[in-house]
């Protein structure tokens, strides 16, 4: 069995969701498709794909192999290029994550700016306030907001962004506006739960750093409707600075408490370590990197 085959014919498989398609991408017949899968779990003594009748899916150790055979065939084929002294652009898929309004408002016009300077590379953009697995969920580089664990994972800071408090113009009027931390206990607070697992906001710096238990007048797990509720007057909000940018440009929401505002947090693009990236890899590393971080810095302190 050649085994780089039998990666490249499951790969396809996989990106096509089905034998079929990669049957018809590979112009190999179906049943060969087959038996090379069949083959490769085989020789790993494990089953790597779950076929039903409308998509292939793959097991957890499927994921994994998968993952490690986009990298293996990724460095093969750099190697190749790099033997031969032949110039190729880069091409490819790759997959990027970030936390959903951090992507959407500053990852994707990047990334789309990125596909049109580079016409032979395709992307997919994965928006989730949740941690993914770089590995098993096929992750090329990532946008992580807060402190990094130590890990063999390679990092290039962004900038940082901090959690504000804010509240609408009219409320504040209605309300009044809290001077201190421990004011929130007379106002309605809205807790975005997306990032928080307890209603305790964090104010001040240092050994000035206190936790303040609030009660959630209105909780949501989007940062969107957090923003949108605030707006609408229902209470004070706590979200990160680039979150809340927009509205606070325009007027329809005010920054509290800055003097209590916590330590601000870095922003870091991550990705797995390879001894030999892949080209389009470097290329959107280079190519975003200082983009990134020109828009972090534009995000008003």
């Amino acid at each position: 069995m050649d085994r780089f085959d039998a990666m490249t014919t499951l790969i396809a498989a996989v990106d096509g969701g089905s034998l079929s398609a990669a049957s018809r991408s590979l112009g190999m017949p179906l049943a060969t498709v087959s038996r090379k899968v069949s083959d490769l779990e085989a020789h790993l003594r494990t089953q790597l794909v779950v076929r039903t009748s409308r998509r292939l899916g793959l097991t957890e150790a499927g994921r994994a192999y998968v993952a490690a055979s986009r990298r293996i065939l990724d460095d093969i084929d750099e190697a190749e290029r790099a033997a031969s002294g032949e110039y190729r652009a880069p091409r490819g898929h790759l997959t990027i994550a970030a936390p959903i309004m951090f992507g959407r408002l500053h990852v994707e016009p990047v990334l789309l700016a990125f596909l049109e300077a580079f016409p032979d590379i395709n992307a997919r953009l994965v928006l989730s306030d949740q941690v993914v697995n770089l590995v098993d969920d096929q992750v090329d580089v990532a946008v992580r907001v807060g402190r990094l664990p130590d890990s063999s994972l390679v990092a290039t800071r962004l900038g940082s962004v901090g959690w504000v408090t804010c509240a609408s113009p009219r409320y504040l009027a209605k309300r009044g506006e809290p001077t201190t931390p421990d004011a929130l206990a007379d106002h309605d607070c809205l807790m975005f739960e997306g990032l928080y697992s307890t209603p305790i906001w964090t104010f001040g710096r240092g050994r000035q750093e206190r936790a303040i238990p609030i009660r959630p007048r209105f909780a949501v797990n989007s940062a969107d409707a957090a923003i949108a509720a605030a707006k609408a007057c229902a209470g004070v909000a706590r979200v990160l600075s680039y979150q809340v940018a927009d509205p606070v440009a325009a007027g329809d929401l005010v920054l509290i408490l800055r003097d209590d505002e916590p330590e601000r947090l870095p922003v870091h693009m991550i990705h797995a370590g390879q001894s030999l990236l892949p080209l389009k890899l470097r290329a959107f590393l280079d190519f975003a990197g200082s983009r990134l971080k020109d828009s972090l810095a534009r995000i008003p302190a």
